[in-house]
């Protein structure tokens, strides 16, 4: 924003709140702010005492620019309180019904949380000076010469994860090295920067005119883009124009939440088609498209009755188009046959033309035939329109690497009507992408504590099933995280967030697959005010978007330092990360999308499974039926299939084939594989052949993991971790491989929540050593790690 030190309606200052309290404050802000700029003073002393001695102090550098900063914004926010109240009040409770007070608090909140990162740096820069702390030089991103390998980002040669904000003050300009900078991260951002506006400087449906001819104004948004830096360029998909509408009454019937329009409409196809192809020719061979192109921002199309996102009533029915669509995919699903369809619907259709289905599907259908049909349709030509848009761009750029943001949940929860087939997906696009979310704090509209509260310190099921379902789908391909909710979401927002969450879940990220992030989400002026966005000084206002600051990264300077923090100490240890996420992963979960289409539950039921062999030491993977065909079985040791009733004949028969070529399966209980993708039963059953066919000792849980983990036993690892943290289960997860000259390199977070007390032992018995490699500091074999913990070990 241009005008400093006004608020959201010109008002320069708040004057409602008693003038006694207003001094007072204005006594103790005064105290804070000089509180800060002494310790300022006294971390830049320490820096150059550090410099003296040749230590790198890139990591107070940034301390000090972040305090500077949120000083700069403590004073905004100040002089500024009617705007933050309008900010909090747009927001959920308690922020709105307390915005009054949360406003008022907010500058010497900032301010106080700017002292503890100033205390911080200077007793950590102390112990570095004096020996007792021990770092490694900052691995810095040169954001101008990023090299793009098979599966890494490379810079100077070295492994490198990217790190950025989404929005990123809306517009700004690269060379604006107040919001482009190594603090706040420098990629550049095409078409992500503008959310979710439609008209300006996005890939989007307005490029091309009803004539044929191109908005001139629109592809200079395009042809002036910037060349210095790595970045990303977003397919908006959000609008369609009138005069497609006009033409096409029906082109946006059966939209998605961010899909505007039909994707099944020859028209709509036509026209973006022609401007997948067109941003291909404009921006081939640019260092933007180093990231690739986003193909789609959270596509879905939600098929059943009553799901939140149906929120336009054109998403409550479908196009002629789709409907014909849906006609011809069963026709030659059934082979042509009327009959095997009327059959498995119990229905008497006269032929495909006369089918009718009822829409959006009623939920009590799952798991009948009907709703099979229609969801794997759906999946199919979701994967078909991507297909059709990504061949259009690679027409004018050969060379283009794609991806598309998925949302996580679309896997780890167990909706299946929404269109997404997440490993086709995956395999279709060059690089992988997503948005995953998780949370440290109960959703502000939950009834009650949820299940993950009784163990965990954060909900990391979504962020770790999905990723490592998506690296075992796509093991060589780049993972772009270009919509990261780690810090807020939606119902998710503490605004005294914990800092060691933050470290923890983005470690996490990185050693699960994560190459490059872009954080929600930055909406800072630099001169502190919300960016225009928030004041509704564009062509529209969106209080939605307005919601999302309250609370925010934008009002923790504790927080976006942690950011900045913990992404150096990963970039300082890129090779050791990069050998750690390169493991093998030697136990797969079979993984069925007709089981998950058809049952309620199985994702549920799947996560119980998953959550047991996450804390065992090393990497899980999955199994498909596309895996076991395309990728090389000595991969992995074995495959576990757990309450997976629904699979189709070929499904079944890639596990048989994986068994004749000497391949281990274990099994659970009686019930999977027991049905095909109609629930019809499977007279067949597995056989050994060749290989091993291990049944576990019933369906438990615990059973099916006690025969999985002993049928990789002869893939034991080097060194065992014993964990005590007052529960009988287990919070730490970890993984260790072996050191080129000797010793192990072991990684363990603490997703508990409680301490846990942790012993390292070979596995024969014999002592270890530990060093945790980011202080240099002796940890013997035995010690302890606080919830949220990470540690990155050298074992001796």
């Amino acid at each position: 924003m241009n005008h400093p030190r006004r608020s959201l309606f010109g008002i320069t200052r708040s004057f409602c709140i008693p003038v006694v309290l207003f001094f007072t404050a204005i006594g103790a802000s005064a105290d804070l702010e000089q509180e800060a700029r002494s310790k300022i003073e006294i971390l830049e002393g320490l820096m150059a005492d550090a410099g003296e001695k040749s230590l790198d102090v890139t990591r107070e550098e940034t301390r000090i620019w972040f305090a500077n900063e949120f000083l700069k914004f403590a004073d905004w926010d100040e002089e500024n309180i009617e705007a933050n109240e309008y900010l909090f009040g747009v927001y959920h409770e308690p922020f709105r019904s307390q915005k009054k007070k949360y406003a008022q608090e907010l500058p010497d909140f900032e301010r106080q949380k700017v002292i503890e990162i100033l205390d911080e740096g200077i007793s950590t820069l102390e112990a570095v000076i004096a020996g007792d702390i021990v770092r490694r030089p900052v691995n810095k991103v040169d954001w101008q010469n990023i090299e793009v390998a098979d599966d890494v980002l490379l810079s100077n040669g070295k492994p490198i994860f990217l790190y950025d904000y989404f929005s990123k003050s809306v517009g700004r300009p690269l060379t604006d090295t107040r919001v482009y900078n190594d603090h706040l991260g420098a990629i550049f951002h095409g078409g992500e920067n503008l959310y979710p506006v439609d008209h300006d400087r996005a890939i989007n449906s307005f490029l091309l005119k009803e004539d044929g001819t191109w908005d001139d104004g629109l592809l200079k948004e395009i042809t002036g883009i910037s060349d210095t830096n790595v970045g990303f360029l977003l397919f908006w998909n959000g609008g369609i124009p009138d005069w497609v509408l006009k033409k096409e009454p029906e082109a946006n019937r059966g939209r998605g939440l961010f899909t505007g329009f039909d994707i099944d409409n020859p028209l709509v196809r036509e026209v973006w088609g022609k401007i997948a192809r067109k941003s291909g020719e404009l921006t081939q061979g640019k260092k933007v498209t180093q990231l690739g192109y986003i193909l789609s921002n959270e596509p879905h199309w939600y098929a059943e009755k009553g799901y939140w996102t149906q929120r336009f009533k054109e998403m409550n029915s479908l196009s002629s188009y789709t409907d014909a669509k849906f006609k011809a995919w069963l026709k030659d699903a059934y082979g042509g046959d009327i009959a095997k369809l009327n059959e498995n619907w119990g229905k008497s259709f006269k032929d495909f033309e006369s089918v009718t289905y009822p829409f959006p599907l009623p939920p009590a259908l799952r798991g009948k035939p009907l709703w099979y049909d229609f969801c794997r349709f759906n999946m199919d030509r979701g994967t078909e329109w991507f297909t059709y848009i990504q061949s259009e761009l690679k027409r004018g750029n050969p060379e283009a690497d794609t991806s598309i943001k998925l949302q996580p949940n679309l896997f780890s929860e167990n909706a299946r009507s929404h269109g997404i087939d997440m490993e086709a997906l995956t395999e279709l696009t060059s690089m992988i992408g997503d948005d995953a979310k998780t949370k440290w704090v109960r959703s502000l509209n939950a009834k009650g504590p949820e299940p993950w509260e009784e163990r965990y310190s954060y909900l990391w099921e979504e962020l770790s099933s999905t990723y490592d379902f998506l690296s075992s789908v796509a093991p060589d391909k780049i993972h772009f995280n270009s919509e990261n909710h780690f810090l807020s979401a939606s119902w998710v927002r503490e605004l005294d967030q914990p800092v060691d969450y933050v470290r923890n879940v983005y470690w996490l990220a990185t050693i699960q697959g994560m190459d490059a992030n872009i954080a929600w989400w930055w909406a800072r002026d630099p001169d502190g005010s919300p960016e225009d966005r928030m004041e509704g000084e564009l062509d529209f206002f969106d209080p939605a978007l307005a919601g999302s600051y309250a609370a925010s990264a934008n009002q923790q300077p504790q927080i976006v330092n942690e950011v900045t923090q913990v992404m150096y100490d990963l970039n300082s240890f890129s090779e050791e990360v990069m050998e750690i996420r390169r493991q093998r992963r030697p136990l797969r979960l079979f993984y069925s999308e007709t089981s998950a289409i058809n049952k309620k539950q199985h994702m549920t039921e799947h996560h119980k499974l998953y959550e047991q062999l996450f804390f065992e030491g090393f990497p899980l993977g999955y199994a498909t039926e596309n895996i076991l065909r395309k990728q090389d079985a000595s991969a992995w040791d074995a495959i576990v299939v757990y309450k997976t009733q629904f699979v189709t004949d070929s499904e079944f028969e890639a596990l048989q084939s994986y068994l004749d070529q000497g391949g281990t399966v274990i099994l659970d209980g009686k019930s999977s594989l027991s049905k095909d993708e109609y629930g019809k039963p499977r007279k067949e059953s597995l056989k050994e052949s060749k290989g091993k066919l291990l049944k576990a000792n019933g369906t438990s849980t615990d059973a099916v993991a006690e025969a999985a983990l002993e049928a990789i036993d002869g893939g034991e690892l080097p060194i065992a971790l014993s964990e005590e943290n007052g529960t009988n289960f287990k919070g730490c997860t970890w993984r260790v491989v072996d050191k080129p000259g000797g010793g192990h390199l072991a990684n363990i977070l603490n997703l508990g929540r409680n301490t846990a007390r942790l012993t390292l032992a070979l596995k024969d018995g014999k002592a270890v050593s530990a060093t945790d490699m980011l202080t240099g500091q002796d940890l013997g074999s035995e010690f302890e790690l606080k919830p949220n913990g990470v540690l990155l070990l050298e074992v001796k």
